[in-house]
């Protein structure tokens, strides 16, 4: 079989419980992969809005969920309140397929889930099944996007966004930035604005100079735009399969 990466070193800069697939798919191909995570996933600070949405979970029309991090966080809140069975009366819709799978995990039905993984193909996707008035839950990154959450209210709906975890910058220690100096990637892969925005500010721009940067969205590639480093590939859709494939791309391509 064609390894499609060999002898390609991948720096893969996502949380620690969001890389384990991906470094997988990218071992397969061939690749030498740096794992460094820029960001560390955290409980929210507050918790008693995530509490209390899962409490009165039955209110609501719809939960939309937009990483499998929030499922987690929701479904364990709903264990902790012991209404677990509740939310098979709700509408359930994700973003991406790692989070419909991480809702079918838990035994969820998903009624939607949008063949572009963003908020605004969601949104598209389910506009006619929605009716003003209709309770919509959004367990969010307490720094997540607006997009979806303001395209819903347009649409008349009540929704409630609660912060299901947060992420934090996670500092670079001296030896990983050491080993970026001796061993430069050939290809960086970046699965959030945020952490493109934490990797210029902790190991500067300068060190992506010779690599081909791969992005996960139209959304993380535009913030690489505005940082002044362009992507030279863009994952059809968000999953590791494709993040795969836009590495391979990325250093097959004639231009940088």
């Amino acid at each position: 079989m064609e390894r499609r990466l060999e002898g390609k070193r991948v720096l893969v800069t996502r949380p620690r419980e969001r890389a384990e697939e991906l470094c997988f798919l990218l071992e397969d191909e061939g690749a030498e992969v740096l794992s460094v995570p820029l960001l560390e996933l955290h409980p929210p600070e507050d918790p008693r809005p995530l509490a209390s949405a899962a409490e009165h979970i039955q209110r609501y029309t719809w939960v939309v969920f937009a990483s499998p991090t929030g499922v987690d966080a929701l479904m364990e809140a709903l264990r902790e309140a012991g209404t677990q069975d509740r939310i098979q009366r709700v509408k359930v819709a994700t973003v991406g397929p790692r989070t419909t799978r991480a809702a079918e995990g838990y035994g969820l039905v998903v009624v939607a889930e949008p063949s572009e993984g963003t908020g605004a193909a969601l949104l598209n996707l389910i506009k006619d099944a929605l009716q003003p008035g209709d309770e919509v839950l959004l367990p969010a990154a307490e720094e997540g996007r607006r997009e979806l959450e303001d395209g819903l209210r347009e649409y008349g709906l009540l929704v409630t966004r609660v912060t299901a975890y947060r992420a934090t910058p996670a500092p670079l220690p001296p030896e990983s930035l050491a080993l970026l100096d001796a061993s430069p990637p050939d290809v960086v892969l970046f699965a959030s604005p945020r952490t493109a925005e934490a990797f210029v500010e902790e190991a500067g721009r300068e060190r992506l100079a010779t690599a081909r940067v791969v992005a996960i969205g139209p959304t993380t590639a535009s913030a690489l735009e505005r940082l002044g480093v362009p992507a030279a590939a863009v994952a059809e859709r968000p999953t590791p399969e494709s993040l795969v494939d836009a590495a391979v791309l990325a250093v097959t391509s004639t231009v940088h």
